[in-house]
């Protein structure tokens, strides 16, 4: 028999996403030779009051920008367009940021273009970007985003005068029936050699169903791999530590990071 070369190969790996969006990157793992196990944390779910959404989606038109800060927010924002009637004509003239590759990938698939892809994320950055193409001052821009994203992008394209428009397109909730008990017990006999957030708000989820101390406990021996800084400051902040960060905030550079991290190639992906 053939010996498994793979660089995953043997690894179990915790994937924390959304249910929908946990197989893509389950698969990629899968690809490396790891065994992943899929345990959703987190569920996308509409917007409490749908009708803030529905009034952005009427006004699209009306918009300079539209800046889509995730994969969720193109899809939570387009669906509602389209069952409002569609998009065709409605985002005619609309110039459209996106904030990482996901983002845009996610709008390629819609059939849209993007006009602008900041190399810096940050809201700072998104900023400053649409500050080198355009002048704010006056430039009416809608960001449809979830219910928790954080305030430093629409702070600063304020602060060059911008006059946007936030919108709740979706919101993050708990999972509610996460395997708390199955994967305590796995983390807690070293059954588990990565976990894999890509999101904030998934590490939150995990923390609160795991508890606060027993989550930085049982996490400390493992591997924990975030997709990017934002996702690390939140798992710091909550006393876990990131071992594994790609460079590039992607699922397919994140179990590449895995890989590297596993077969002691050289740290071009570790945090």
């Amino acid at each position: 028999m053939a010996r498994e070369t793979r660089p995953l190969a043997g690894k179990r790996i915790l994937v924390t996403r959304p249910h929908a969006q946990a197989p893509e990157l389950a698969e990629r793992l899968d690809a490396l030779g790891a065994e992943s196990i899929e345990a959703p944390a987190i569920r996308i779910v509409p917007p409490d009051d749908m009708q803030p959404l529905d009034a952005a989606c009427a006004a699209a038109a009306s918009f300079a920008w539209i800046v889509f800060t995730s994969a969720n927010a193109v899809d939570a924002f387009l669906q509602r367009l389209a069952a409002a009637g569609g998009c065709d004509g409605r985002l005619a003239g609309v110039r459209i940021c996106a904030i990482g590759p996901a983002t845009g990938a996610r709008l390629a698939r819609h059939g849209l273009s993007v006009d602008l892809a900041p190399s810096d994320h940050r809201g700072e950055g998104v900023s400053a970007a649409l500050r080198a193409a355009l002048d704010l001052r006056g430039t009416r821009i809608l960001l449809p985003r979830a219910d928790i994203a954080r305030p430093h992008l629409p702070d600063a394209l304020r602060a060059a005068g911008a006059e946007v428009t936030e919108v709740t397109a979706y919101r993050t909730v708990a999972a509610t029936a996460w395997p708390g008990a199955a994967v305590r017990e796995l983390l807690d006999r070293r059954g588990i050699d990565a976990v894999t957030f890509t999101s904030a708000s998934a590490v939150r989820a995990v923390a609160q169903s795991l508890g606060a101390v027993q989550a930085v406990e049982l996490l400390r021996p493992t591997v924990v791999a975030a997709i990017g800084p934002v996702t690390a400051r939140a798992a710091g902040q909550l006393g876990v530590e990131t071992t594994v960060m790609p460079s590039t905030y992607t699922t397919q550079a994140l179990a590449e990071a895995l890989a590297d991290h596993f077969t002691g190639t050289p740290a071009a992906h570790s945090a």
